[in-house]
C-alpha cells in the first residue's frame, strides 16, 4: 500500500476474482461463464451500436428495463439495470447500510458480500451454514438485519426452497432482504413474484451466465419502486452512464432470444448431471447443485493439490483456501467435451499418484 491510500482501508480485504491466465490455452472451468456463445443477434446488436460510441448511451436505460419488465412480468418502474450485479449489491450495501444497520449473510457464501461490508464501514454477520453446507432459513428468520443471500448459493450450488425465502423475508418487515440471483436460471425457482407481494424484497440476476454475456458486464434489480428509486439516488451520484450503449443493446437482443438461452440451460443442467455423475464414481462427494457448477470433494488428495495438478494439464477449476471448504473444488460446467477432457485429467492425476506411491 502507498502513504497516499486512506488508513480506513487499511485492513481491507479485496475481493480476488477467477484466475483468468494468459499463458496458454486452458479448458476454463474456473469462473462460471457459459460455455457457449452469445446468440448471433447479439453480436448483430453491439456492432450497430458501435458507431455511435462518440454519443453518450442513455443513462436511463429505458428500453433495456422496459425489456426487462416485459420479460419478468413487473413494471419498468421496478427495475434497475446495472454494470454486473455486482454494482447493485454494492448499491444495496451502501443504501441500505450503516454502523447501526448491518448486513447479515451465509459465512459461505459470494466473497464479495464481506468486502462490501469492509469497505462500507458496515457492521458483517456471517452465519454459519448447516453441516451439509446448505442455509438454514430459520437462522434468517425475525433476524431484525439486513440479508443478502445467494440462492442458489455460491460456492456450493444448494437452493433454498421458494417459500422459505418468503418466510424470511415476510419475517424482517424492517429490514432489506437481497436474493442474489446469479444462477437461478439453472434450476432454482425465482423470488421476482415475492417482489409484488413484499417492499422490502429486492432480488438480483445477472446476464453474465445463463445468457452468456459475462464480458459484457450487465446486471438487474427488481423490487418496489421505493427500493429502486434508492437505488437510482446511489446510482446517480456515482455513475449514471453504468450501462454502456452496446452492452444495453446487447442484453435486448439477448432478451429477445429466450428461447436459444433457455435451451443452453437445459444442456448445461444436463452436463452438470452427467459430470456429478462421473465424478461420485471416481468417489468424489458432490452436492446437489442447481447452479452451472458443482462443488466436490476429491478422494484420496487434497483440493489443493488436484487443483494444481490439473492446471499443469491445461484445465482451471476453482479451489477456495477458507478451512472449511479447501478440500472441495468448485467445478463450472462447460461443455460435454470440456466435462470429457476434465474427467480423463482426472483419471490421469489418479494414475501418477498411484504409480507415485508404489
Amino acid at each position: 500500500m502507498s502513504r497516499f491510500l486512506s488508513t480506513k482501508y487499511n485492513t481491507l480485504k479485496a475481493y480476488t476474482p477467477g484466475e483468468q491466465p494468459r499463458d496458454r490455452r486452458y479448458v476454463k472451468l474456473n469462473t462460471n461463464e457459459s460455455p457457449y456463445p452469445p446468440d448471433d443477434g447479439v453480436l448483430a446488436a453491439v456492432q450497430a451500436e458501435a458507431s455511435a460510441l462518440n454519443l453518450y448511451c442513455d443513462p436511463t436505460c429505458k428500453a433495456l428495463k422496459e425489456k426487462i419488465a416485459e420479460i419478468y412480468g413487473v413494471e419498468a418502474e421496478n427495475v434497475l439495470p446495472v454494470n454486473g450485479s455486482d454494482e447493485i449489491l454494492y448499491f444495496s450495501f451502501m443504501a441500505f447500510c450503516d454502523e447501526s444497520r448491518p448486513m447479515a449473510f451465509p459465512d459461505i457464501s459470494y466473497g464479495f458480500y464481506p468486502v462490501y461490508a469492509d469497505i462500507n464501514r458496515v457492521p458483517k454477520f456471517e452465519i454459519p451454514l448447516n453441516e451439509d453446507f446448505s442455509v438454514d432459513y430459520r437462522d434468517y428468520c425475525g433476524l431484525g438485519k439486513n440479508i443478502v443471500i445467494a440462492n442458489p448459493n455460491a460456492p456450493t450450488g444448494l437452493c433454498l426452497p421458494l417459500w422459505q425465502i418468503e418466510e424470511i423475508v415476510k419475517t424482517n418487515p424492517e429490514n432489506v432482504v437481497i436474493i442474489d440471483e446469479a444462477y437461478i436460471d439453472f434450476g432454482g425457482e425465482s423470488a421476482v413474484p415475492l417482489t409484488k407481494k413484499y417492499s422490502n424484497l429486492l432480488v438480483v440476476q445477472t446476464f453474465s451466465k445463463s445468457r452468456s454475456l459475462a464480458g459484457a458486464r450487465l446486471g438487474f434489480g427488481i423490487a418496489c419502486k421505493e427500493l429502486i428509486a434508492d437505488l437510482n439516488t446511489i446510482k446517480y451520484s456515482t455513475n449514471p452512464y453504468n450501462v454502456n450503449r452496446m452492452t444495453q443493446a446487447a442484453g435486448i437482443a439477448a432478451l429477445n432470444a429466450n428461447d436459444y438461452y433457455t435451451e443452453n440451460c437445459r444442456k448445461i443442467a444436463e452436463t452438470r448431471e452427467y459430470t456429478a455423475s462421473m465424478l461420485k464414481k471416481m468417489g468424489f462427494e458432490v452436492l446437489e447443485s442447481k447452479a452451472n457448477f458443482i462443488f466436490a470433494k476429491p478422494k484420496g488428495i487434497s483440493g489443493e493439490a488436484l487443483y494444481s495438478a490439473l492446471k499443469e494439464k491445461g484445465v482451471l477449476v476453482r479451489h477456495f483456501a477458507k478451512e472449511r471448504i479447501a478440500d472441495y473444488l468448485r467445478i463450472s460446467i462447460g461443455t460435454r467435451e470440456q466435462t470429457d477432457i476434465l474427467i480423463s485429467s482426472i483419471k490421469e492425476i489418479y494414475e501418477e499418484k498411484a504409480r507415485k506411491e508404489k
